[in-house]
């Protein structure tokens, strides 16, 4: 049996921190693992930027409330969960994705925690485990079922590259030239057709 793992933000979201930082004028926080393989270096300044700046939880929600899936994405993602079980796999957390997925139908998301202080300061963040994404990918392997997977930053790599088919979506010039065995699609309709064929 065949599932598919798609990472989110870039994939059928915006940035979260992208839209924070073009909403708060802080473009340190515009940085995403696009740009940063090391998620645990990346939060870390994060956090310390959202101190800095007295910024905490209720501010970010405020922007998160602004966001729609990107164009075509929710289109997209009906079709896929039409053919076969999808499961979004995500690095980001349960208190920005939640109020999203209503958006995109309620798919199925696995992602972290904020840890976050009564006054609503972020004060910290729960990883669901490391490696989170090829962790899923092999469970979900270990159970009988055949991964395609697709995302577009450093950290999809490994899950893209650990199944039977994975492909890059609308990733950086960077990313692609450095991962030329990984084919790469920037439409929805190329990716479908290519999950599909995999399937």
């Amino acid at each position: 049996m065949n599932i598919v793992c798609l990472d989110v933000e870039g994939v059928l979201l915006p940035e979260i921190w992208i839209a924070f930082a073009e909403a708060s004028g802080i473009p340190e926080l515009r940085r995403t693992t696009r740009d940063e393989p090391d998620y645990n270096k990346l939060m870390l300044r994060r956090i310390e930027i959202l101190k800095e700046h007295n910024l905490g939880l209720k501010e970010i929600q405020k922007v998160i409330g602004t966001i729609d899936p990107l164009p075509g994405a929710r289109e997209f993602l009906d079709a896929l969960r039409a053919r076969t079980q999808v499961i979004l796999i995500s690095d980001t957390f349960e208190q920005f994705a939640t109020p999203l997925m209503e958006k995109l139908g309620w798919p199925t998301l696995f992602c972290n925690t904020l840890e976050v202080a009564p006054d609503g300061a972020i004060t910290g963040y729960k990883q669901r485990v490391q490696n989170g994404k090829l962790a899923t990918v092999r469970a979900l392997q270990s159970i009988g079922f055949e991964t395609i997977a697709s995302g577009d930053s450093f950290n999809d790599l490994a899950m893209i590259r650990a199944g039977k088919a994975g492909f890059l979506f609308r990733s950086t010039d960077a990313i692609k030239a450095a991962n030329p065995d990984v084919t790469a699609y920037e439409s929805y309709a190329d990716l479908l057709a290519a999950i599909t064929a995999a399937l």
